[in-house]
């Protein structure tokens, strides 16, 4: 994969965390119904190289179903709902055994994620799932994650991995989200119906024009249409994270994206971004404050987190959540924003390095104190 500025666009060069959506026509062989395995190796290697070059990567992966369906000898897509949820559970061992034995030939490791909606709906688990797959990242793990479809109480909820990829990389901060997809992006209307439709390279706003292009083509082994996935730009983009849809059908989809081959990128909205920290800037009253020395002060100037081993001192009670001041040196207040970790877990980990807190406290939540995307310079 070439990461050079002359042929990268320049999202994709900037991008530190990145999630990919993988759709099932993509994975499964329309033939067969088996696993594509000409083009899952072709993946593989091109994420293997976007962790070479540092990127903290995040798959959303369709396929269980599928393979699932085609091991249990369910050939048809109209078989009931507990088929589904059985063939869900046969396929998943399948699917990742496949990322597992294929990402171990780089010598890298998966850690897998089933959701239900839930999970991502209620704040709790919310959290709960965010520290898991930040956890993983942190620790050089890809986090392979599917919807929990052999358990969901009313089947599958989501419907597609689109959506799902979206919450994903919204709740991951992450900062590119791409459908690799059987389609090279969105059209002003559906190219296979009509052959005038023209490609759209840029979405700066989802507007009811945007929507009204998007159509609702099932193809034979998935459930997303062109209308989930602009439902899907809606939560990236309002979470400050571009998104592209690009046609993943040859081999190396990721280093073909790099290259510039045509795709849609909807560009990350700063509206929503900017709403959450006037929120946290213009709080009436802080819970407490954390006094940092005067690396940290240049290093949250310089748009970065605020760690551990910043902090000189803190001061009130508060708790994983809420919001504090930012003093520097001086005890002037700096900045604002949500904190990882209570005021008694803060004053054990201050001064230590991100990697001692695990050691300290017994756990871990993130390696920063306050992460960027909850903070706001004053």
């Amino acid at each position: 994969m070439k990461l050079d500025k002359s042929v990268t666009p320049e999202y994709f060069l900037r991008a530190k965390r990145v999630t990919v959506k993988v759709g099932s026509a993509l994975l499964t062989d329309k033939n067969t119904g088996k696993l594509n395995t000409a083009w899952f190796e072709s993946f593989i290697e091109d994420v293997a190289a976007l962790k070479k070059f540092g990127k903290e990567v995040i798959i959303v992966s369709s396929g269980a179903v599928g393979l699932g369906r085609l091991a249990l000898g369910l050939k048809k897509k109209s078989v009931r709902l507990e088929q589904k949820q059985a063939a869900a559970a046969v396929g998943q061992v399948a699917l990742t055994r496949a990322y597992q034995e294929e990402f171990t030939k780089y010598k890298l490791i998966i850690g897998q994620i089933l959701l239900t909606k839930d999970d991502t709906e209620v704040r709790k688990r919310y959290l709960n799932v965010r520290e898991t797959a930040d956890t993983l990242l942190t620790s050089g793990v890809i986090p392979l994650i599917n919807e929990n479809d052999a358990v969901s109480d009313l089947g599958f909820r989501y419907g597609d991995n689109d959506r799902l990829a979206a919450r994903i990389a919204s709740m991951s901060a992450s900062d590119i989200l791409i459908l690799l997809s059987d389609i090279d992006g969105l059209y002003t209307a559906n190219p296979s119906a009509e052959p005038s439709a023209r490609h759209i390279p840029y979405v700066e706003e989802i507007t009811r024009d945007i929507e009204e292009m998007a159509g609702d083509a099932v193809s034979e082994f998935g459930t997303g249409g062109m209308a989930t996935k602009i439902t899907a730009a809606k939560i990236s983009i309002n979470a400050g994270c571009a998104m592209i849809i690009a046609d993943g059908k040859q081999n190396k989809p990721l280093s073909r994206i790099a290259a510039g081959e045509k795709h849609t990128f909807f560009a990350a909205s700063s509206e929503e971004l900017a709403a959450r920290k006037l929120w946290i800037a213009g709080a009436p009253e802080v819970s407490g404050v954390i006094i940092v020395d005067n690396g940290a002060e240049i290093a949250l100037k310089e748009g970065n987190s605020l760690l551990p081993s910043g902090v000189t001192a803190v001061q009130g009670e508060f708790t994983r959540g809420d919001c504090v001041g930012i003093l520097n040196a001086n005890e002037m207040e700096i900045a604002r924003g949500l904190t990882v970790y209570s005021a008694d877990e803060i004053d054990k980990i201050r001064g230590r390095h991100s990697n001692a807190i695990l050691k300290t406290l017994g756990y871990t939540r993130r390696p920063e104190i306050i992460h960027r995307n909850d903070l706001v310079m004053l």
